[in-house]
């Protein structure tokens, strides 16, 4: 069945954008690699080739749920075409729908049977989804578990002599001991197992006595700092201390969710970022991202730093740990501050979120959901995810929410920025992204925002990546996750 007006048809320029699309591509402009790719479907759409590269462009910029869409339309129109089977695989793999993954691999590896890269992948699948059936058996209901942090006992744990890392005395954490880790793990040395226990086990009972919509305070005349994805890079995290400062009571910061996955350096990040929130409460507030969980940390790489790093049983207590992080907050009662956005219905309150029981792992719908998930169109109203996950909502969404609950702007994270940064809803709404670079290959800017009182008019700082050690993002992850990265 044609997918256009055949009196628009040109096949000859739609090979020519194809062309053009698929050098923006190797240039990792994924962005203009979409677009131009829409350009050769709309002059060509039965052709699957351009729906199967635009869906592996879509995926590359993690906006899983388009590449699905795209994957599947190349697979309608040429039912033989592995490619397209193959790259709605990895898409689905990336959303942690293995199941869904698993029968597009099985696919491949029928129309390509004696491809050794199709059944090298296929058995990784298909040992991904016997382990995550295995898991499911032998899990323990969410009623049923018991703390991880309740078992465990820091003070017992002995500090050998010949340790020379940085060492927190008695129970006070210190800008001393945070400023010693930090070299430290510049140089590439790690903290102590029982120091870093204390730290995640303190941060944790500081969290646990948030409310799930946090106020935060800025007196006139001082400012307060906030961030976006971090993702791992530890070595840009030391530059935007170096460009802002430290954080104090004096120079608070809010970083908005995703501290880890993707980079190498998670580990590095999280325990900086709870050492200092140990040090001073009021100088730092951190948000719970979409990658704060389970399923992400077990694709993208936090869950197999930890391991290496650290222990086994480090990987349940981080996820314990990040249950209890707010999942919102309010500068001055007038910014709302999220890591992804808005919702998928009007009328929703600050007391609504307020509400929400956040002491568990994300759910696939529903305003916990929608906060991690969602990002901004430009189109008004509302619309399907690119990302597969929560929704798009437009400037009259925004200013409707804003509206009624007397605010004035949401700022948000979640979205990858050329410049690290987008203003966008009329200047209702701006993104701010932190991690340079991303992924070493993405060539943005990041960017964080000081607000200072009372004006809170945003002034935002822009900033490029700095050299780290040659650790490739994903380094941790299973061999499996890193064949899609």
């Amino acid at each position: 069945m044609p997918t256009m007006d055949p009196a628009n048809s040109n096949p000859a320029r739609a090979e020519e954008l194809k062309v053009l699309a698929n050098e923006a591509f190797n240039a990792h402009k994924f962005a203009q690699a979409i677009d131009l790719y829409t350009q050769a479907i709309d002059l060509n759409g039965d052709n699957a080739v351009y729906w199967a590269n635009r869906a592996l462009a879509h995926t590359k910029l993690e906006e899983y749920g388009s590449a699905i869409i795209d994957a599947t339309k190349a697979v309608e129109i040429d039912p033989k075409y592995s490619k397209g089977y193959y790259r709605r695989g990895a898409a689905y793999l990336a959303m942690a729908k293995f199941k869904e993954a698993l029968k597009d691999f099985q696919q491949v590896k029928k129309l390509c049977p004696n491809d050794p890269d199709a059944s090298k992948k296929l058995k990784e699948c298909e040992k991904a989804v016997m382990k995550l059936k295995f898991e499911e058996a032998i899990s323990v209901p969410e009623s049923q578990r018991r703390s991880v942090a309740d078992s465990v006992d820091y003070t017992t744990i002995v500090v050998e002599p010949e340790y020379a890392g940085a060492r927190i005395e008695g129970d006070v954490v210190t800008l001393d001991f945070v400023k010693k880790m930090m070299d430290d793990f510049k140089n590439q040395k790690s903290l102590h197992r029982r120091y870093a226990l204390q730290i995640v086990l303190q941060t944790r009972e500081m969290l646990r006595s948030l409310p799930t919509l946090v106020d935060v305070n800025v007196p006139d005349g001082k400012h307060f700092t906030v961030c976006g994805d971090v993702h791992g890079q530890f070595y840009d995290l030391l530059n935007i201390f170096e460009l802002n400062g430290f954080p104090s009571e004096d120079n608070p910061y809010l970083f908005n969710g995703d501290f880890v996955d993707r980079g190498s350096f998670s580990v590095e990040v999280i325990l900086t970022l709870f050492a200092f929130k140990c040090m001073c409460p009021t100088a730092m507030y951190l948000a719970r991202g979409n990658h704060e969980s389970k399923s992400m940390n077990k694709i993208y790489g936090f869950e197999g730093e930890v391991r290496s790093k650290l222990s086994e049983i480090f990987v349940e207590l981080f996820a314990e740990v990040f249950c209890c992080l707010p999942l919102a907050h309010v500068i001055n009662n007038k910014i709302f501050v999220v890591h992804g956005g808005l919702f998928s219905v009007d009328g929703v309150k600050l007391s609504e979120i307020s509400a929400i029981d956040r002491f568990r792992e994300p759910p696939e719908e529903g305003l916990m959901c929608e906060l991690l998930w969602s990002d901004p169109q430009p189109q008004l109203g509302r619309g399907p995810s690119k990302r597969g996950v929560g929704l798009s909502f437009g400037a009259d969404v925004t200013k409707k929410f804003l509206k009624e609950n007397n605010l004035d702007l949401v700022v948000r994270s979640h979205e990858v920025k050329d410049e690290g940064y987008e203003i966008e809803h009329d200047g209702k709404l701006i993104t701010v992204f932190s991690a340079p670079n991303y992924c070493d290959q993405m060539g943005n800017k990041g960017a964080f925002i000081r607000f200072e009182a009372p004006s809170l008019k945003p002034n935002i700082v822009t900033f490029s990546a700095v050299p780290h050690p040659d650790v490739k993002p994903m380094a941790y992850a299973n061999n499996f996750f890193r064949m899609f990265s």
